[in-house]
C-alpha cells in the first residue's frame, strides 16, 4: 500500500514529531515569511497616508530686539516666543519658564514698562519696543529699590519664582496698585510663590510703594 499511496509531503518537510501541531506551527511560519514583507509594505503606505500634515513654518529671519537698553540682532523663527528668546538665544535665564502656560508670573518682564508674561508673547511682537528683564533693573552696582526691599524683608526661598515676582512689584507700584495690603495682594495674585513668602513679598511691595508715595 506504501507504494501505491505515496506520501503527499516529503520526508524532509514532515514535522518532527509527526503531530498537526507541529504542522501547523511549521506551514504557519513559511506563510508568515512569504506574506511579512508585502503587509509590511501596504502597512507602511498607510502609514504614510494617515500622517498628520507637518504644520508649514516659515524660515528663520533678521529681528532685532532692544534687550536692557541694548540693540540685540537675533535670527528667529516666527514662532519663538520671547521667554525663548532671552533664554535661549541671549543667555538671559534670570527670566524664569515655570509654567510655560501664563499662570504662574515666573517669567515676567517689562515691554515699553507694561508687565507681560513672556512665555506668551511671540519675540516678534516686542519689535520696536523696550525690554526689561530682572537683568537690567539695576543700575550697575547699584540695586533696584525693590531688589533691596525683597533682600532686606527676605521675600523668596527657593528663588525661582522671585525675578518674576520683583519685576511684576516694580510695575504694581508704578501703576499706583499698590496702595493697600489688599490691592497690592490682588494686583500681584498673577504671580504665585510655591514656598508660601507671600508676607515677605507683600511687606518689600507695600514698603517701596510707601517710599515712592
Amino acid at each position: 500500500m506504501s507504494d501505491l499511496f505515496p506520501d503527499a509531503q516529503p520526508e524532509a518537510s514532515r514535522p518532527a514529531d509527526g503531530s498537526r501541531r507541529s504542522f501547523m506551527q511549521q506551514a504557519g511560519g513559511i506563510l508568515g515569511f512569504a506574506l511579512a514583507s508585502p503587509i509590511a509594505s501596504q502597512a507602511e503606505n498607510l502609514a504614510e497616508k494617515l500622517a498628520p500634515v507637518d504644520p508649514v513654518v516659515s524660515g528663520a529671519s533678521p529681528l532685532q530686539l532692544s534687550i536692557n537698553g541694548q540693540v540685540k540682532n537675533l535670527t528667529l523663527e516666527p514662532r519663538v516666543t520671547l521667554l525663548d528668546a532671552l533664554r535661549e538665544y541671549m543667555d538671559l535665564t534670570g527670566t524664569k519658564k515655570g509654567c510655560d502656560h501664563g499662570q504662574c508670573g515666573a517669567c515676567t518682564v517689562h515691554v515699553d514698562g507694561q508687565r507681560i508674561n513672556s512665555c506668551l508673547t511671540l519675540a516678534v511682537m516686542a519689535k520696536g519696543k523696550e525690554i526689561t528683564t530682572i537683568e537690567g533693573l539695576a543700575k550697575g552696582d547699584a540695586l533696584h529699590p525693590m531688589q533691596e526691599a525683597f533682600l532686606k524683608h527676605d521675600g523668596f526661598q527657593c528663588g525661582y519664582c522671585t525675578p518674576g515676582q520683583i519685576m511684576s512689584g516694580v510695575a504694581c507700584v508704578k501703576e499706583g496698585h499698590a496702595t493697600t495690603d489688599d490691592q497690592a495682594r490682588e494686583w500681584m495674585s498673577g504671580n504665585l510663590c510655591r514656598c508660601g513668602a507671600y508676607p515677605n513679598i507683600l511687606a518689600a511691595v507695600r514698603e517701596v510703594a510707601g517710599h515712592q508715595g
